[in-house]
């Protein structure tokens, strides 16, 4: 069984080229599942970029990143004493890894464990995550040692301008004792990064990208299920792990496609406004009967599950008046694409 992520390649590479046109200086950001297309392939598109940085998410990714990339690999999370194992070991052993601190106490302690290191200092913005509140930056200066400082970062939040915070962290970095003008930062745009570029031309800004980088085309991907069995089903008729009666006549898809692949699995969301929150609710109320939309869509409408996808395959209920499919067509799948895991990504 195949749950495929297609991809038009000329289409797709078009966009990274013109972004990375739009963001000098940029650091694709190479993390997790790879964005579903995988970590290994998201290298060599960065390098075909002419990228002489990536950032991965944790130090796990690390080793893979400095095995198929050939610059410096910035981990995104920060370093903590108490981080242990070979991936680290490695990190720390490679002066092509730069690491992130942004406690005080963190930024001693690497700075006695590992002289040289090279560094970025993060600032506790208003993501409330991690990094220095700007009141502690003098010390951290004071416990750098010998470490070699690259930068100062700034993770943003995502939504609303967030031009005024990154302008106010470019200035305490300029204030500070830092010896640094480099500034990198996550989330924003191409004209606030202008913007900040003008107002602060005496650093440089280096943004950090992911999501719009890699998932900004969304039309250049086409995920494909194939159709595994179908069989006719009547009212009442019970089905599946959890012998749940059928609601109507019809058709019982066995779709690939399930949890291992990251189908029915979704990040929650937060529900800003009334209509989202009403749309929240009927959700809510639909899956407490048991009801829940599938991600796949067969004769042109998006399907109901027959039941929680099993850990390969989905089943899937489609009303005696809609045309079948026969056994190997594929059908879309709309997915989450940080959480999908494809059995082969086709560069088309």
């Amino acid at each position: 069984m195949t749950f495929e992520l297609h991809v038009d390649t000329e289409r797709w590479r078009r966009h990274l080229t013109a972004t990375a046109a739009r963001l000098p200086g940029l650091v694709p950001v190479i993390k997790g599942n790879g964005y579903g297309f995988g970590r290994e392939r998201l290298a060599a598109e960065s390098t075909a970029l002419g990228a002489d940085t990536v950032a991965v998410g944790v130090y796990a990714e690390v080793p893979e990143a400095l095995a198929t990339f050939g610059g410096d690999v910035m981990v995104l999370g920060p370093w903590r004493p108490f981080l242990d194992g070979s991936a680290v070991e490695q990190a720390l052993a490679d002066p092509r890894v730069v690491h992130t601190v942004g406690r005080v106490e963190d930024v001693a302690a690497l700075a006695r464990l590992r002289p040289g290191a090279r560094v970025v200092v993060e600032g506790e913005t208003s993501m409330a995550r991690h990094g220095l509140d700007r009141h502690e930056l003098a010390a951290a200066v004071a416990a750098l040692g010998e470490l070699q400082v690259e930068g100062f970062a700034a993770h943003l939040p995502m939504t609303g301008s967030n031009l005024a915070e990154a302008e106010s962290w470019a200035a305490a970095l300029e204030a500070s004792q830092l010896e640094t003008s480099t500034f990198f930062v996550s989330h924003l745009g191409p004209s606030e990064l202008d913007q900040l570029r003008e107002r602060r031309p005496g650093l440089t800004v280096r943004p950090r990208v992911g999501t719009s980088l890699w998932l900004g085309d969304l039309g250049a991907l086409d995920v494909r299920a194939r159709v595994l069995d179908v069989h006719r089903v009547s009212r009442g008729e019970r089905v599946g792990y959890r012998q749940r009666p059928v609601p109507r006549d019809g058709y019982l898809l066995v779709i690939s496609g399930g949890t291992s692949h990251g189908v029915g699995l979704e990040a929650p969301r937060s529900g800003v406004g009334v209509v989202q929150r009403g749309k929240t609710f009927a959700k809510g109320s639909l899956e407490a009967a048991g009801l829940a939309l599938s991600p796949f869509t067969v004769d042109g409408r998006q399907r109901w599950f027959a039941e929680p996808p099993h850990m390969h395959a989905s089943q899937v209920l489609l009303p005696a008046s809609a045309a079948a499919p026969a056994v190997g067509d594929a059908v879309p799948c709309a997915v989450r694409y940080t959480t999908a895991t494809f059995d082969r990504v086709v560069v088309d």
